[in-house]
């Protein structure tokens, strides 16, 4: 056994950020070798089309970062001029949703210590850092009429600022879940057509004050997950759904809800760009796009059906946000599917929709076997059951192996690259960027003195994770830009 040099047993929070690093080394260094606390892993094995990687082999400018959320990492839930979010209002009433009952008062107390968070990316050779603005902490009451808040303004400036002073660059979310409570109350947030006034008007103040020195803009973070889980499962904020799934939510419609909200957020999107592109891109010159969560889907089955619904169930995740940027509407199969359930586009929106992004950030964790599961004739309408699809873990092949630390999570590295030719191909080569991946879990890595590695699955993941996506950067064909280590939490 080599004499490990560096010994590390870190949690799932400010230390994660170490983690991305230990796979800048070459390929081989991931080994099959045990040492006490790490479990043994396989090697990897690409083939001879795939030579030995490390990070001096990625494209120049290809960045390597860390991701976060302002509600998961900020804290300071009441300082600094802060106003409430959905966020404070969901985790106080419904705690026992947090697997833990933690929320976002301190988190890891990011607003405080994010000079200290900022020296341990530029000792680990980060290039660029994503994170998240909180509407609240810059306009408390959510509108410009209802006040800006200086402070708040100065806190992101500051961090910026301290992001290149350290050579990373920032790679900024306007909207990662985190709605002011104030437009919750006065019109029900996204299911109010309001909000899009709104969301452009906030947007526009972050360009003002930060665009100077930001070059890749988010409007929105997993547009599917807030409309899905936080309207008709009701287990993120705002927490509503159909009484008839009995999930104590605050009220809902798991049929309608979530497509309002989904049109809106779309919609808020395409405002957004509108406004960046005709008043700020001549002078700030940044990209702008969103991150969308997305699975990597096998037929459970080489029947035509299961087929089939492999591509139905894309269409209801990343064609549902995704297609409209590039289209200016909805995947046939929605509209199929949904009916009159699913709201349309004016001949003026699907235009502003059509052609805005500029990029398309993927948010990758994990893989699934998916079947066809038509429901009942009789049965409840839900967005969650609309794309007549199921997803299935058992495992028919070697290929899904490992789960994560995490009930829904099975490592399937390779699915980061069938995900990026996927998107590639479907949106005509619009440069790629992996904006989130990861796994929840604790984990103890070694590096010995000649450069090997051995560690558990976790350190495994990321190693394997980045050769995947350096096997795509192999292809000339593939435009991929970006790896993200996502360190929050559930």
């Amino acid at each position: 056994m080599r004499e490990p040099s560096i010994m590390a047993y870190l949690p799932l929070s400010r230390a994660a950020l170490l983690l991305l690093s230990l796979c800048l080394l070459d390929h081989h260094a991931v080994s099959s070798t045990t040492t006490s606390g790490a479990s043994s892993v396989p090697a990897t094995t690409f083939g001879d089309d795939v030579p030995p990687a490390n990070r001096s082999s990625f494209p120049a400018g290809f960045l390597f970062g860390s991701a976060s959320a302002s509600y998961q990492v900020e804290g300071a839930v009441a300082e600094g001029g802060k106003g409430p979010t959905n966020w404070d209002v969901y985790t106080a009433k419904y705690p026992e949703r947090i697997a833990d009952r933690s929320n976002g008062n301190v988190a890891v107390d990011g607003y405080h210590r994010y000079k200290e968070d900022i020296a341990i990316m530029k000792s680990l050779g980060f290039n660029s850092y994503r994170f998240s603005i909180s509407w609240a902490r810059i306009l408390p009451n959510g509108t410009i009429g209802g006040g800006v808040n200086k402070e708040g303004i100065t806190y992101y400036n500051n961090f910026i600022n301290e992001l290149l002073a350290n050579g990373i660059k920032p790679f900024v979310t306007i909207f990662h879940f985190d709605l002011p409570e104030a437009l919750e109350k006065q019109y029900a947030g996204f299911l109010s057509r309001k909000i899009v006034k709104d969301f452009v008007a906030y947007a526009d103040l972050c360009f003002k004050h930060f665009g100077d020195r930001v070059q890749h803009w988010v409007t929105i973070n997993e547009p599917l997950s807030l409309a899905l889980f936080g309207y008709a499962q009701g287990t993120l904020a705002p927490g509503r759904c159909s009484k008839w799934m009995n999930l104590n939510c605050t009220g809902g419609d798991s049929a309608t809800e979530p497509y309002i909200v989904g049109h809106h957020l779309l919609l808020s999107h395409a405002a957004t760009v509108k406004l960046y592109r005709e008043k700020y891109l001549a002078t700030q010159k940044g990209k702008i796009g969103t991150a969308q969560v997305i699975q990597w889907l096998l037929p459970l089955s080489d029947s035509k059906k299961d087929h089939e619904a492999r591509q139905r169930r894309i269409d209801f995740t990343l064609g549902w946000f995704q297609d409209p940027l590039a289209t200016g509407d909805y995947p046939p199969s929605m509209r199929a599917n949904v009916g009159k359930r699913l709201p349309r586009f004016s001949k003026e929106e699907a235009k502003m929709l059509k052609g805005s992004a500029d990029f398309v950030g993927l948010n990758y964790y994990t893989s699934y076997y998916v079947f066809n599961d038509p429901p009942p004739s009789n049965a409840l309408k839900s967005a969650t059951t609309d794309s007549h699809t199921n997803f299935s873990r058992k495992q028919i092949s070697i290929m899904i192996v490992l789960q994560a630390g995490i009930i829904w999570q099975y490592i399937y590295p390779k699915g980061i690259r069938d995900v990026v030719l996927y998107a590639t191909k479907k949106y005509n080569n619009t440069p790629i960027y992996i904006t989130e991946n990861g796994e929840p879990t604790f984990y103890i890595c070694f590096i010995h003195r000649d450069g090997f590695i051995s560690m558990n699955k976790k350190v495994f993941l990321f190693c394997f994770v980045l050769l995947c996506i350096y096997a795509c950067n192999s292809n000339k064909f593939i435009n991929l830009s970006m790896e993200f280590r996502h360190g929050g939490g559930q």
